[in-house]
């Protein structure tokens, strides 16, 4: 019975200390509480969650009961006792697993959702995704911008309605979503806007990057796409309108309205700290900044805010609009050649079609060959090339998810051993070294400060040949944390991807 084999892994683990806790632990818990979970039995589950004694057991192994524990609840009816206790499962899992594993747990249901459940899946899960978020703290920029970017990856799937009818159906939730999200972002808003006056922290100023490329990301899709005029005066209020005046909130409220709006003025570019941002900038800017200067100059969304010497902008703007419109009316069809439409590069750049040769098998795998592999082997500096290694990680963890082993149309699976040598093996060789060199680091500072019993000194660090500016032994010692807390990110995305491996060879085996 599924809730004896649960009571039996939860006793065995009972009296082992969570460093003892083995592979075999976690699948076992796994199984069995996605067994009681499928055979009914929630109430039986939460009483094992809520037990004090388990606590440590379900700190490190909760997670894992996300994906049954959402299939649950979204299998029972509103009004269903068994689905009451699963959203109090899935309460105490937040309250109690550790956020970052959790934080992947959450992101991966969400990623795995199709069709009409995943507006449902986003709806339940960004209260938990919230609170989990923000129990990380001050190190949570990355992990909120990608949180973002998942949620809105997904709604990319969903039909934009048009019609009134459709606009109050909502049939997909995609309206709904739209403004649920706002509200999931809006802790972090608050937090840029408290801490805009004077903050030097790196975590405030990527936390706002984040929230920026989510708004251009919105305006890009659904806002674009969105028929925004006021035509059905009989909807109390249109959800997507209002979801666009909050993203022209956020942008006002993070002081990034005007410069985002005058990017083409070359106000803005060169003030960005980032590179990786400035080419996310540049490869959404267009879009964006066209649904952007229609809002403002068309629809009058955030007008009031600016000054009047910006309110100029808008006549000209209308006035070309009105040339370009009158001008291609006179214009015959075929008439007009593609280098003055800016065509070119998307005409001679190869495209994706469903059958693309470049996506599957062999040719696939040579792009992954280029992408899969750590530049110098175990001694490459973690740090400096994370952005990539968390990227490279994630586009594994989906190949491996979306690609059954059987199918192999990627053809990963053949090439499993190479990527494991070439690039998860010196990655776990890599994050050991790196871990152990930036304790040693923290080790070595803490006993400096106490020597000098003045943790006010300075002292100036070279990086990449470049003097950076001096910074006390606090300082210092943030630096490493937060270098740390990455190499634990990378470790956590690691360990789940080597998971999913191992899953899908027992299946098929």
């Amino acid at each position: 019975m599924a809730t004896e084999e649960l009571q039996a892994i939860i006793q065995r683990c009972q009296i082992l200390e969570e460093e003892d806790f083995k592979g075999e632990d976690f699948n076992l818990f796994q199984v069995a509480g996605q067994k009681c979970l499928e055979e009914g039995y929630a109430a039986e589950v939460l009483e094992v969650i809520q037990n004090e004694k388990n606590k440590v057991i379900v700190k490190s192994m909760g997670w894992n009961l996300v994906c049954p524990l959402v299939r649950s609840i979204l299998s029972y009816k509103q009004e269903d006792e068994k689905r009451e206790h699963c959203l109090k499962i899935l309460d105490q899992l937040v309250q109690l697993c550790n956020p970052k594993e959790l934080l992947l747990g959450l992101l991966e249901q969400i990623e795995q959702t199709s069709g009409e459940q995943i507006s449902q899946t986003i709806l339940l899960l960004l209260q938990p995704l919230q609170t989990v978020l923000l129990k990380l703290h001050s190190k949570k920029s990355y992990s909120v911008g990608l949180s973002l970017s998942t949620i809105l990856n997904q709604l990319s799937l969903l039909p934009v309605p048009y019609t009134k009818e459709q606009i109050q159906e909502d049939k997909l939730g995609l309206c709904q979503c739209c403004n649920a999200v706002v509200d999931f972002a809006k802790p972090f808003v608050d937090e840029v806007v408290k801490n805009m006056e004077g903050s030097t922290e790196n975590d405030d100023k990527e936390l706002k990057e984040e929230l920026l490329k989510f708004c251009l990301k919105s305006l890009k899709y659904p806002l674009l796409i969105a028929q925004l005029d006021q035509l059905h005066e009989d909807i109390e209020e249109d959800p997507l309108r209002h979801f666009a005046a909050e993203i022209l909130g956020i942008l006002l409220d993070i002081r990034e309205l005007l410069p985002t709006l005058f990017l083409h003025h070359g106000s803005r570019n060169q003030n960005w700290d980032n590179q990786d941002f400035l080419d996310v900038d540049g490869k959404h800017s267009a879009d964006s900044l066209a649904c952007l200067s229609y809002l403002v100059y068309v629809q009058y969304f955030g007008i009031d805010c600016f000054p009047m010497v910006f309110r100029t902008e808008e006549s000209v703007l209308t006035k070309g609009l009105d040339l370009l419109g009158n001008c291609l009316l006179r214009m015959g069809d075929n008439s007009l050649h593609h280098q003055y439409l800016e065509f070119k590069g998307f005409i001679t750049a190869p495209q994706k079609a469903n059958d693309s040769k470049w996506f599957t098998g062999p040719q696939l795998v040579s792009l992954l060959d280029l992408v899969l592999l750590l530049p110098e082997g175990a001694e490459t500096d973690l740090l400096q090339n994370s952005d990539r290694i968390m990227a490279s990680l994630n586009l594994l963890r989906y190949l491996v998810i979306k690609d059954n082993e059987y199918d192999n149309q990627t053809g990963i699976w053949t090439e499993l051993n190479k990527i494991e040598q070439n690039f998860l093996k010196p990655l776990h060789t890599g994050l050991n070294m790196s871990k152990a060199h930036y304790e040693a680091e923290i080790k070595s500072k803490k006993g400096n400060r106490r020597e000098s019993h003045n943790s006010k000194a300075v002292c100036s660090v070279t990086v990449g040949g470049e003097k950076m500016p001096n910074m006390t032994t606090e300082m210092q010692l943030q630096v490493l944390h937060s270098a740390l807390f990455t190499f634990d990110l990378i470790e956590s995305v690691l360990a789940r991807v080597e998971e999913l491996i191992e899953v899908k060879i027992k299946t098929i085996t």
